[in-house]
């Protein structure tokens, strides 16, 4: 068994309000979950307007398809026109 879990932190651009950035964020995650059949979710910075820091684990039974299923979900992120991906943190356990 093979756990992966990635760490981004974002930069929401057009966020001028936490509503504005929650709406974001809540869209992303849902995509995250329903795409990749990971969990996900948003596991710091809650109260900042305009950066987010969003968690996402996933297990299998193959580390090559952990990898893959975890580059797809990076490229789901950077395609996101409202987000910058700031940093990322891939770990495997």
């Amino acid at each position: 068994m093979h756990i992966a879990s990635l760490r981004v932190e974002l930069e929401i651009t057009d966020a001028l309000t936490l509503k504005d950035k929650r709406q974001v964020i809540r869209s992303l995650l849902d995509r995250i979950r329903n795409r990749f059949n990971v969990s996900a979710a948003e596991v710091g910075r809650n109260d900042s307007v305009r950066y987010a820091e969003l968690a996402a684990v996933g297990v299998a039974n193959d580390r090559q398809f952990l990898d893959r299923v975890m580059g797809k979900l990076l490229d789901l992120i950077e395609s996101e026109p409202r987000v910058v991906l700031l940093e990322q943190d891939l770990e495997f356990l």
